[in-house]
């Protein structure tokens, strides 16, 4: 009875460990594949007005955070001045003490007159009426109340100055947000709206694509491309004609565990440094995928810092 039981469990731990150990080929060549763009971005405008100015010309590359067209920003520009004055108002009156040292000194004032009038008192019982004493009481109070009144005022006024602070800040982010900023290092290929035109929050201005990376995308049979390969080292090789062979190097970044049921292929694709903007988009090549895993850029072996 355990002979008949140990076979079928036999058989499943050594189908698993198969599995598991998802071998992969030393080198594997996969041709046809096609250079796709791995980024690419429509930068839109932010803020509604007219588009003043284009930075950059189509063609030419930007980089990341750098300024390729300007929004109609002078009411805006306005704004932040006059939050900045406000800011440095709201800043004066709250350094500005001498309600609070004016009342403290008039409440020592009145607490002195009282308690002269309390030793004449003591010393004349009717020297001084008991009207005039409940008047000096009354001043006294009156000048303590005084003093939490203008520390409650200043108060008020330093924590203006925080809200005046956010007022400056509100007032220059709206001056930002008329600013068409590139996200990414790449070349300006459309410009979607000309100088003078209207355009709205949302709405598309300028198209641009990175270039130093590129992607290489193709399709494989499953069992040739195991999840595993991912972070290969890989060797695209396009050929033109008339032009020596070009080659370029990368990662396998992404293995689908998807299989298509009809042809039993996966999608995969690579990313390709291209520094020199010689590949292009469109392009088509052989992928090699080599056995060894590509170090991180941080890694002393691997050179230069990758784009």
């Amino acid at each position: 009875m355990r002979g008949r039981t140990m076979g079928p469990v036999l058989f499943a731990c050594t189908s698993w460990c198969l599995l598991a150990a998802d071998p992969v080929p030393s080198e594997l060549r996969l041709p046809g594949v096609v250079v796709t763009l791995s980024e690419q971005v429509e930068v839109p405008a932010r803020e509604a007005g007219v588009l003043l100015s284009l930075e950059v010309r189509e063609g030419e590359t930007v980089e990341a955070g750098q300024l390729v067209g300007q929004i109609d920003d002078r009411d805006a520009r306005l704004l932040a001045a006059r939050a900045e004055m406000e800011l440095s108002q709201a800043r004066q009156l709250a350094a500005n003490d001498i309600k609070v040292r004016f009342a403290r000194k008039s409440a020592d004032v009145s607490r002195a007159e009282l308690q002269r009038a309390l030793d004449q008192v003591e010393r004349l019982p009717k020297s001084v009426s008991k009207t005039e004493l409940d008047r000096l009481h009354l001043v006294a109070e009156r000048n303590l109340l005084e003093i939490e009144q203008a520390e409650v005022e200043l108060q008020q006024l330093q924590m203006s100055v925080s809200l005046k602070e956010q007022d400056l800040e509100v007032a220059r982010l709206k001056v930002e947000r008329r600013k068409i900023v590139s996200p990414i290092t790449g070349m300006v290929v459309q410009w979607k709206r000309r100088r003078g035109e209207w355009v709205e929050p949302g709405t598309p201005v300028v198209r641009i694509i990175r270039l130093n990376r590129l992607r290489a995308e193709g399709f494989a049979p499953a069992t040739a491309l195991p999840l595993s390969a991912m972070g290969r080292e890989v060797t695209l090789k396009i050929e033109l004609p008339g032009q020596p062979p070009l080659a370029f190097s990368g990662e396998l970044t992404f293995v689908s565990p998807e299989v298509d049921p009809v042809n039993g292929q996966t999608r995969f694709w690579a990313e390709i440094d291209n520094p020199q903007l010689k590949l292009r988009p469109g392009q088509q090549g052989q992928l090699v995928i080599h056995p060894q895993r590509r170090l991180p850029p941080e890694s002393p072996l691997d050179g230069p810092d990758r784009p």
